[in-house]
């Protein structure tokens, strides 16, 4: 997944819209169970507990889904000084592909720049080496613990603020959401939802999340700030769209993140990701260990 991913790297895990159990901890406007207040044009909002089941059953078909497409993914990092100038840039374009739920990319230009033949070669052997491994038959995604999906997040935040919006021309559903501070965490992936907020916005067709909006509300530390501490501000976007007429894919997100790594290594950066030119395909791992991406002509 895009910029999701990358924040919660940082961090030291996986930010992946992954299905997770999902119950509504608690909602501030409206009962669960019972609809909402009525939007703008009058008309009552969906169940919010129904309407986030929904979206987890469609993201199950998303996850199923995204194993048949490749795409671009282009990503923009600028390394910032305390005042918030720009420093550093740097850009990497890579061809982004799933194999039984793992994601992998293959390198193809640093800082505009296609990859010369050694690097090229590095990086065949390198995804090659990731495909056989994701194709084995004993292999398995990330466990439940080592993520946190935005069911998690959801699980453990007051809903707010239900209402309707219209977004890239579409209905949404859209609510504010907050950590509990209340909340006892079992693990990092609850500690970590408590410290988040932000706003979705839901596809009210599709019941698809089209946009979130996700910052930390207060400083975030892993081992008590020996291993990582992610400063509070930092923030994160992510938009998905519907590619093609076929699928909700993800197609664009950035952020500002400041965090230190084992109390010496600090990083203040701004990225941007853009992924776009979806194509279906196979992967074919050829006996001489070069992996391809075949692009199918047709749907």
């Amino acid at each position: 997944m895009i910029v999701l991913d990358r924040v919660l790297l940082v961090a030291g895990f996986m930010l992946l819209l992954a299905p997770a159990p999902l119950t509504l901890a608690r909602q501030t406007s409206g009962q669960a169970g019972q609809a909402g207040p009525a939007g703008q044009n009058g008309q009552a909002l969906p169940d919010i507990p129904q309407l986030l089941r929904e979206v987890r059953e469609h993201q199950k078909q998303l996850e199923k889904a995204r194993e048949n497409y490749t795409y671009t993914s282009l990503q923009t990092t600028e390394d910032l000084d305390a005042s918030g100038r720009v420093t550093k840039t740097e850009s990497g374009e890579a061809e982004e592909f799933f194999v039984n739920g793992h994601q992998i990319g293959r390198l193809v230009k640093k800082d505009g720049k296609p990859l010369d033949d050694k690097e090229q070669q590095r990086e065949t052997e390198r995804v090659t080496k990731w495909v056989e491994k994701a194709e084995k038959p004993d292999q398995e995604p990330p466990k439940e613990g080592q993520q946190i999906s935005l069911s998690h997040i959801l699980e453990a935040a007051d809903i707010r603020n239900p209402r309707r919006q219209s977004y890239r021309g579409r209905p949404t559903i859209v609510f504010d959401f907050a950590g509990r501070k209340d909340l006892k965490a079992h693990g990092i992936s609850e500690d970590l939802s408590k410290k988040l907020q932000g706003t979705v916005w839901i596809d009210e067709a599709d019941r698809e999340v089209a946009h979130l909006d996700v910052s930390f509300s207060d400083n975030f530390h892993i081992a008590g700030g020996l291993a990582v501490s992610v400063q509070k501000g930092s923030s994160f976007r992510f938009d998905q769209e519907l590619v093609n007429g076929e699928a909700w894919l993800p197609t664009e997100g950035g952020g500002t993140i400041q965090a230190r790594f084992l109390l010496v290594k600090g990083i203040h950066q701004h990225f941007v990701e853009r992924d776009y030119d979806y194509k279906r395909f196979r992967v074919e791992t050829q006996q001489n260990k070069d992996t391809k991406v075949v692009v199918n002509e047709k749907p």
